[in-house]
């Protein structure tokens, strides 16, 4: 099966249709204040607007009022929910739509325990834990504590570029890899040439 890939905090209408024509399966908008990597409304519909058919778009929150996420989906054709905060299961299957709930791994994450309460999830997208971060923080994880067997679909997220997206695919096996700062030249801000190298090296990962 060839590992998807999703490239994430996309802030320039240029950066996303360069991203669609490399082959990218989906693109993440933040619609989260404080990140360097938010959008506005009008960004995020020019960027909308912009893309070819096929190409995946993915609104990402941290823990925000359900009428900020309702307002978002009113004005943006949004296909995919993205939650990185502390949400409930029944917050994030409150939208009518598919939804990825972000996990920030640590020693002691009770995996079963996710995945029972997050059991409808489209997947399970799994960062590097950091105290006062809520992704994009450029850090990577342990992948050894990734269990072996897993229920849902597993998204990898977290310290990944082209230098180590072949290792993610053929240690992890993850559903697709997501990938943020590690194709950038500043935050919101990314590098055609580093997204190439990217989806290049993921689609050349042999299982």
């Amino acid at each position: 099966m060839r590992t998807r890939v999703k490239i994430c905090g996309f802030t320039r209408v240029e950066d996303a249709m360069a991203a669609a024509e490399l082959g990218v399966d989906a693109i993440g908008l933040v619609f989260y204040p404080p990140s360097p990597r938010n959008v506005s409304l009008m960004q995020a519909a020019e960027i909308v607007r912009a893309l070819p058919a096929f190409v995946t778009v993915v609104g990402l929150f941290v823990d925000a009022e359900s009428a900020w996420v309702e307002r978002v989906l009113s004005e943006i054709n949004v296909d995919c929910l993205q939650f990185h905060g502390d949400e409930t299961a029944d917050a994030c299957r409150g939208y009518r739509k598919p939804y990825i709930k972000a996990i920030r791994i640590r020693q002691d994450t009770d995996w079963s325990g996710v995945e029972r309460m997050y059991h409808d999830a489209a997947g399970l997208l799994l960062d590097a834990y950091h105290p006062d971060m809520h992704g994009g923080t450029g850090c990577g994880f342990d992948w050894n504590l990734i269990p072996e067997q897993r229920r849902l679909p597993l998204v990898l997220a977290g310290g990944l570029s082209s230098d180590n997206a072949v290792l993610a695919v053929q240690q992890v096996r993850p559903y697709a890899l997501d990938v943020s700062s590690g194709v950038e030249l500043d935050k919101g801000v990314k590098d055609k040439a580093k997204m190439a190298a990217f989806i290049r090296k993921t689609n050349q990962a042999i299982l």
